[in-house]
């Protein structure tokens, strides 16, 4: 995934995220900043796999 994607992502959930925040719901939106940096890195990893095992061959 590219760093602009990232960056346009995080910025168009930004304002949800304040938002459960400003709820006192701090913890939902550390976890779903979580979860999609885990994903982001789980990707990143495939790729990295995918890229070492075609250099093997």
């Amino acid at each position: 995934m590219k760093g602009s994607h990232i960056i346009i992502i995080l910025i168009v959930f930004a304002w949800p995220l304040y938002y459960l925040y400003e709820l006192q719901l701090g913890a939902v939106s550390f976890l779903l900043l979580a979860i999609f940096f885990l994903y982001i890195s789980i990707k990143e990893m495939k790729k990295i796999k995918g890229e070492k095992t075609q250099n093997k061959d």
